[in-house]
């Protein structure tokens, strides 16, 4: 991938547009999907979305029982237990899918944290970067082999705007130097776009193409972890947590970029591309604010998202895919 590719395409489609009017016609029987974070928010809405399409869809879920109850009453979806920042609950949940299926058409890989407290996960990664990063990397690379056999796989990997607040802070990762909440998501939502041009040029050979995404403003269970004052402060919302900002999304329109990457035509033979508003995004200039939209060069760069790949192999010890 090039930045000349990072290009808008002309999508029919816009920041307004719905998950209904993305999935309006399209009919996914056959396929399999597995979405992470798919019992609330974005994860719900691309879960209700792809399963009234037809498709059969596979949520793990940190919290099963919370996730079986909201899910009761959509057909063909099943819940397994997964912690996305416990290294092994992921290769278990991992295997229990390789068991039950032969074939993976779509990996949405939506879950993640938000701007948390300082935490120390597995072998004292920092906890923003493992489970927005590190388990969904694991989780991809031992689906792979399900992926690779669907003959025309996507890999659809939610980043944010949020990127443009650093590039992968490759001399301190896991921030043993001082931690900073703000600092650490934009690392991870980094490392998700990364992961996804890497997974692609791994993956094209077998027809698995990868996407990474901003889904837009929303609010959802994503801020749990902020304060309420912080979010007043920020203008996101009044003190009894209404939603004030005009350019926020509804979850419906928060999830409809990525279902477009899941299925849109327009992205047959391509990947390893950064969305936003049900399009492909155009590269953002260096000091280019945050809500102005776009992708930094730094998290599209090939020898960035190789080098993050290899270090990210070897952390975690996921099975390497060859090309």
């Amino acid at each position: 991938m090039t930045t000349t590719e990072q290009q808008p395409l002309g999508s029919p489609y816009s920041a307004a547009s719905t998950a209904e009017d993305v999935m309006t016609g399209l009919d996914l029987s056959g396929a399999t999907a597995v979405v992470t974070g798919g019992y609330s928010g974005l994860g719900l809405e691309t879960t209700r979305s792809l399963a009234t399409a037809g498709a059969h869809v596979i949520v793990p879920a940190r919290r099963p029982d919370i996730a079986r109850t909201t899910l009761a009453d959509v057909e063909g979806c099943e819940v397994i237990p997964m912690d996305l920042a416990d290294s092994g609950s992921v290769h278990a949940a991992a295997e229990r899918i390789n068991d039950s299926i032969d074939r993976l058409d779509l990996l949405m890989a939506i879950a993640g944290v938000m701007a948390t407290p300082e935490r120390r996960v597995g072998p004292g990664w920092e906890g923003q970067l493992a489970a927005n990063h590190l388990g969904h990397f694991t989780l991809a690379c031992e689906l792979y082999p399900l992926l690779a056999a669907a003959g025309g796989a996507r890999v659809v990997v939610n980043s944010s705007a949020g990127h443009i607040l650093t590039n992968i802070r490759w001399d301190d990762p896991h921030f043993r130097t001082g931690y900073d909440k703000w600092l650490a998501y934009g690392q991870a939502k980094t490392a998700n776009v990364l992961f996804a041009v890497q997974l692609d040029t791994l993956g094209r050979n077998d027809g698995v193409r990868a996407f990474a995404l901003h889904p837009g403003k929303i609010i959802t269970g994503l801020q749990r972890e902020m304060p309420l004052q912080e979010q007043i402060d920020r203008g996101w919302v009044d003190e009894h947590g209404n939603v004030i900002g005009t350019d926020f999304k509804t979850p419906s329109q928060g999830a409809a970029t990525g279902l477009w990457a899941a299925t849109s035509p327009l992205l047959d033979g391509r990947g390893g591309l950064y969305l936003e508003d049900c399009d492909v995004a155009r590269v953002s200039a260096p000091d280019q604010p945050m809500d102005d939209g776009g992708v930094r060069e730094y998290a599209i760069n090939a020898g960035a998202a190789a080098r993050l790949w290899d270090l990210s192999i070897a952390a975690t010890g996921a099975t390497p895919i060859t090309r």
